[in-house]
């Protein structure tokens, strides 16, 4: 057994770890990463399933990566690449499509080719939906007060939380109450008639939740992936150089060249509490480290349920704890393909290949997907967010050939029955038939397939309950309920213990807003 000593220890070496430990690195602090697999990452990740084939395993496109980050951690510098997607294809059920180009005047246009008052309301949507970013983008910076706390720290977080509420109109503040409280389906009813449209635009409310799109709370989601941002644009959505684990990549290789020490291989095993204070951690294989400072980027039920003995948290809390919703809903299937998926509504190749491709074809069709996981089934016809990074990234595939992501909702973790390879082959299947029906050509495409369930997303990521944003962006479960009133400020219960995950405030996604809010609160508590 071997023993080390540094000023802070981050548990997981993924996107949140990382820029936690740059963050604390870059105030001049020693730093070591432990991540349990050989490589970082966590859920933002690349790897060569098949050679030659290299696929975003999990998350796989960027865009709420937060521009603070990318600028003070000079990530261009250290290799980070985005590629806008210039397009969402959505093909309908009767042979026609619609699409959202990067081009406004066009995607108006093609709106009007379905609906001319859809095509009016567009431009007034997508004005609301802005200001509602807008108005809830300081949120993400604010670190979340304990409503019942009268300390300093505490009722200046409130006053700040005061002062920004203040700041909306009434308008906008009403605005703002209706839409983190309705439906992604009620909210698009209001402005739009086209289903496929309304049905493309409401798969966002219901990324990451065992919600669907008719469920109070999903509006709220809807906007959280609204706020993607590629240099100042918001709904921007891009792909990657390498894929997501280009991302990770990047924000290690800032990391080391600020001092950082990552170690992979090094699973944690518990945290080593002395005198009612986190002192360190042990690895499995008995070594041990030391430091002023432990922080967990892994989800909140590992952080607090595994890692640590409940005797050192109150009961109340471990409850809140146990009781933080992370079902997971959602699978991947990735496919290495011969050739292109032709689809009938837009055959050949073209600029939807290199974009988005949603089979989403309405809020209705998506409800009935979430049917069939409320009663622990696959959705037979389930919601599919495409991309074939290949297009984007020839480097991703062969000459010739691709790579095809398919983000698959719904996917129940605790399906009728449990996870086994027939199950999951079933999986893939209904998948895959979803697909014939809109790209006749995509089975005899296939020559490989990697399937991933949130049991696999949990085996292998390390997530509990495989939820993609380490708990579920419910009403109850952000800001400063995240992921348990008094304790959304990244502090624990037990001193010099700190949380740096998705699960704390503002929430999932290759955001990295995390990772930094808590490294910011940590040094204000004085790390020596």
């Amino acid at each position: 057994m071997t023993s080390h000593t540094y000023d802070a220890i981050i548990i997981g070496g993924g996107h949140n770890g990382l820029i936690n430990a740059a963050y604390l690195a870059r105030a001049g602090k020693k730093v070591i990463v432990l991540e349990r697999r050989p490589i970082v990452g966590g859920a933002a990740v690349t790897e060569e399933i098949f050679p030659g084939f290299r696929f975003t395993e999990f998350s796989y496109v960027v865009s709420l990566l937060r521009p603070e980050i990318i600028r003070e951690l000079e990530l261009p510098k250290h290799g980070l690449k985005i590629l806008p997607l210039p397009s969402t294809f959505t093909p309908m059920e009767n042979g026609d499509y619609i699409a959202a180009w990067d081009d406004h005047d066009k995607t108006r246009r093609e709106i009007y080719r379905h609906s001319p008052k859809d095509a009016d309301a567009y431009d007034d949507y997508a004005r609301l939906m802005v200001r509602m970013a807008m108005a809830v983008k300081p949120l993400l910076s604010l670190i979340p007060p304990d409503l019942a706390s009268l300390s300093p720290r505490d009722l200046v977080g409130l006053l700040k939380t005061g002062l920004y509420a203040a700041s909306l109109s009434e308008k906008d503040l009403y605005a703002v109450a209706k839409l983190v409280t309705q439906s992604s389906g009620d909210l698009l009813d209001d402005w739009f008639e086209t289903d496929a449209l309304k049905g493309t635009k409401s798969a966002s409310g219901i990324i990451g939740t065992f919600l669907g799109p008719r469920s109070p709370g999903t509006a709220y989601v809807l906007l959280h992936h609204y706020m993607g941002e590629i240099d100042g644009a918001f709904r921007a959505w891009g792909f990657a150089k390498n894929g997501s684990g280009g991302v990770t990549a990047s924000i290690a290789s800032a990391a080391r060249a600020l001092g950082v020490e990552i170690r992979t291989d090094a699973p944690v095993k518990q945290v080593i509490v002395k005198n009612g204070r986190a002192v360190g951690v042990a690895l499995e294989n008995g070594d041990e480290f030391h430091a002023s400072v432990v922080v967990s980027a892994a989800d909140p039920k590992r952080t607090f349920l595994q890692f640590v003995e409940p005797k050192y948290f109150p009961d109340e809390f471990i409850t809140q704890i146990r009781n933080f919703r992370v079902r997971g809903s959602s699978g991947k299937l990735n496919l290495a393909l011969s050739e292109l998926p032709n689809f009938t509504a837009l055959p050949g190749e073209g600029e939807l290949h290199r974009g988005a491709v949603s089979i989403s074809p309405s809020i209705d069709y998506i409800e009935r997907a979430f049917d069939d996981a409320k009663y622990g089934q696959v959705s037979r016809r389930p919601y599919i967010d495409i991309i074939i990074p290949s297009m984007i990234d020839p480097e991703m595939a062969p000459p010739g050939q691709h790579v095809m992501s398919c983000f698959v909702q719904y996917v129940p973790y605790d399906v009728e029955g449990g996870w086994d390879e027939s199950k999951k082959e079933a999986f893939a299947e209904n998948v895959i038939a979803t697909l014939e029906q809109y790209a006749p050509n995509i089975r005899r495409a296939i020559i490989g397939k990697q399937i991933i369930t949130p049991v696999d997303i949990e085996r292998i990521a390390g997530i509990t309950g495989g939820n993609i944003f380490h708990g579920e962006l419910l009403l109850h479960q952000l800001f400063f309920l995240r992921p348990a009133p008094q304790w959304a400020d990244f502090r624990t219960p037990l001193p010099g213990y700190y949380l740096a995950a998705s699960g704390a405030h503002p929430g999932g996604g290759i955001m990295g807003a995390a990772g930094k809010l808590s490294a910011q609160e940590i040094l204000k508590d004085g790390l020596r």
